[in-house]
């Protein structure tokens, strides 16, 4: 007999459990309620910063005018000018006859003195015409000879026929000793003429030698091979025939002799004078200055950009000036024992782009405390991509120089770059 099994009937304990990891409903709030009051607080610090930087602030870059004592420190700047580093001797050396590249001795930083030998051109055509010019030479040197051995034997025998002719008429006719006489002047005529064959077979010689010599390429002066304007088997002419003609062989010039030629606005050319100081900074090295002298106020304007060229000499040697650099040069006013004033004071320069038009004046804007103020201003003309300031600075401002194409009074402006005067 089977007996069932008992069902239970004890109650269900595991609905009693507990769960720990769980947080309790009062923690749940604090947590929620916390993270409200945090986002909040930074709801109201973004704000407070929003306010105090101020609506529509614009990072834009300023230029900080230098303090005219600082200025006066230092020696004083007339004027600024751009220009290019330039050699004051430089030539396109080409060849002076037509012919084929067949040598070239240089490429580009080849140091040469003058009479060394750059480059030869492929010369046996005229190596040949030497050759048959002097052959000419001979062969007239030796017709020369013979024509005045003839000339000699004539005129030996016309004076022997005259002396007969003299002793007695009736031993020599009259027609003979003429005869004689007219075949010795022949023969000094041929002799003459054999000596002029002579001197143009000579010059041939001298024509040909020198086209010969002119196949070879000499340095003109004393330089530095800054290009090289044709290879070996090109054809090259004393000037440009098109086609595949080349006419410079190199350009040369000598790296002594470098100085900086730049453009000043004409209303400041009469502050510049010969041997004048300057001082000169290369774009490519704008920490180092070098120093300088004007050689040349060249004496014509140009009337279309209304400036006046000025050349300077560049007193300090050194291997990194190149021709062609870009470079600033400072025109330094004459170190004057009398004391400064107000009336002589450096002037102040602002890049010509700091200085605009509004309602048909000069006008700079200053940024003070983070706004835009305009303060008109009497400003010269653009010299050197600045311009100076006669009236309305007196040093240490700061001005707008870029970042607002319409600027307005009271703008707010945040200082995202700055640039310090010279």
């Amino acid at each position: 007999m089977t007996v069932p099994a008992a069902s239970p009937t004890g109650p269900d304990l595991s609905k009693l459990r507990l769960d720990r990891d769980a947080p309790s409903p009062g923690l749940q709030r604090a947590m929620r309620r916390n993270l409200l009051l945090l986002f909040a607080a930074l709801v109201l610090a973004v704000t407070a910063v929003l306010v105090l930087r101020g609506p529509g602030a614009v990072p834009v870059q300023v230029y900080t005018v230098t303090d005219v004592a600082e200025a006066r420190s230092g020696a004083a700047t007339s004027v600024t000018a751009n220009g290019y580093v330039v050699a004051r001797t430089r030539a396109s050396v080409s060849a002076k006859l037509p012919g084929r590249l067949a040598e070239l001795r240089v490429s580009e930083g080849s140091f040469v003195r003058k009479g060394e030998i750059i480059a030869r051109l492929d010369n046996a055509d005229y190596a040949a015409q030497v050759a048959q010019a002097d052959a000419a030479l001979a062969t007239s040197q030796a017709e020369v000879i013979e024509t005045r051995a003839r000339r000699d034997q004539l005129v030996r025998e016309a004076r022997r026929v005259a002396d007969i002719r003299r002793q007695g008429q009736d031993l020599v006719s009259e027609q003979e000793a003429e005869a004689a006489a007219s075949e010795a002047a022949q023969a000094e005529a041929r002799a003459r003429a054999a000596e002029s064959r002579v001197t143009a077979a000579a010059a041939d010689l001298k024509y040909a030698e020198a086209n010969l010599d002119y196949t070879v390429i000499r340095a003109p002066f004393t330089g530095t091979v800054l290009r090289k304007e044709a290879e070996v088997g090109e054809v090259v002419a004393p000037s440009v025939g098109g086609g595949l003609t080349r006419g410079a062989v190199v350009t040369m010039a000598d790296l002594a002799s470098l100085e900086v030629e730049v453009d000043v606005n004409e209303a400041y050319i009469a502050r510049i004078g010969t041997r004048q100081s300057a001082r000169i900074t290369l774009d490519a090295y704008p920490d180092t200055a070098f120093r300088g002298r004007v050689r040349q106020v060249v004496p014509t304007a140009d009337r279309q950009r209304a400036t006046v060229q000025v050349k300077v000499s560049i007193l300090d040697h050194d291997p990194r000036i190149l021709p062609e650099m870009g470079a600033r040069v400072d025109f330094l006013e004459p170190e004057s024992a009398a004391p400064v004033s107000s009336a002589t004071r450096q002037p102040i320069r602002v890049p010509a782009e700091a200085v605009r038009i509004r309602d048909g004046r000069s006008v700079v804007w200053l940024v003070r405390e983070g706004r835009l103020e305009p303060r008109p201003v009497d400003a010269g003309p653009v010299s050197g991509g600045h311009r100076e300031i006669r009236s309305g600075l007196v040093g240490g401002e700061q001005l707008l120089l870029g970042g607002v194409d319409a600027p307005s009074p009271g703008q707010r402006v945040v200082p995202a770059g700055s640039l310090t005067g010279p």
